[in-house]
């Protein structure tokens, strides 16, 4: 028998508050530009988002957003069932990741520890307690999580570009989050690592239960492992799955200009007719002096 609602009655908040990322008819706007409007987003328990599109569409923004760091100009956001800013403690964030010099010698267990007290003035007390042995514990377990225990004890300065993200991808989870933000991981990384670390972001938010929402360049790195899709661009904005979203349609529809996708014979997906579109690899990273050790 169908359930009858009682008047007033509103199912959209109440999906907003089951959901992990609600946005309803989102815009933001930086500077007096509209950067993207009309956004409706909703994300589970466990389910992996990559924020797609070229640059400065505003990608980052949107995690701005979502931590209350940037107020939304129209629509509602909820996020863990809150507005934004208010259930922080309750996200792990990974900002747009910055090399670390070479002569640094902080230990990267320390870069770790970070996660868990990093927020506290003061040197932890020498004796050893029942909240020390637990944290401690809880180190080594997201070490050993992001396969990062062969090397947790090098200085973080002579670790490879690889290893600096899996350290600072544990040290965003050592707080057991429920919702993970991460800010182009795959930046300044080679086609190796790239595949290899979102392959484990993706391992740790399904098998995990954390939601993920992470931004990025190219979608080909993450794109088996995504289970929806925001796509940006000129103003607008698509979200689903990555099948509904990454088609030709849906991209020539936002860009207003003709867009074709294409899928190569090794699976990846090209995208033709818009330059600096996500799904098209453009290598960035063979820099003059960019770590390209694959672990």
């Amino acid at each position: 028998m169908p359930k009858h609602r009682t008047a007033g009655h509103d199912s959209s908040a109440d999906t907003a508050n089951t959901s992990v990322v609600a946005l309803r008819g989102t815009a933001v706007r930086v500077g007096g530009r509209t950067l993207w409007s009309g956004v409706d987003l909703r994300i589970g328990a466990g389910e992996f988002t990559a924020v797609l599109g070229p640059n400065g569409v505003g990608k980052s923004t949107m995690i701005k957003v979502l931590l209350g760091a940037l107020p939304a100009a129209a629509g509602d956001v909820r996020v863990l069932g809150a507005r934004p800013g208010q259930a922080n403690d309750r996200i792990g964030y990974l900002p747009q990741r910055r090399s670390f010099d070479a002569t640094l010698r902080i230990r990267g267990i320390d870069v770790v520890r970070m996660g868990l007290d990093g927020d506290q003035w003061g040197v932890p007390l020498p004796f050893p307690s029942a909240r020390r042995r637990a944290d401690r514990a809880r180190m080594d377990e997201v070490i050993e999580l992001v396969g990062a225990t062969a090397y947790a004890h090098r200085p973080i300065g002579q670790c490879s570009g690889g290893e600096q993200q899996r350290l600072l991808i544990a040290q965003a989870l050592v707080r057991r989050p429920e919702l993970l933000l991460l800010d182009e991981p795959l930046d300044s990384l080679d086609l190796p690592n790239q595949s290899a670390v979102a392959a484990l972001i993706g391992r740790i938010c399904h098998q995990e239960g954390v939601s993920v929402v992470m931004v990025a360049h190219d979608v080909n790195p993450v794109l088996h492992h995504l289970d929806r899709v925001v796509y940006l661009a000129e103003g607008g904005a698509a979200t689903g799955t990555p099948g509904e979203v990454i088609t030709s349609g849906t991209l020539t529809r936002l860009y207003g200009t003709p867009v074709e996708v294409l899928r190569a014979s090794d699976g990846r997906l090209v995208v033709v007719g818009q330059p600096e579109a996500p799904a098209l690899h453009i290598d960035r990273h063979d820099t003059p002096g960019s770590n390209h050790d694959a672990r």
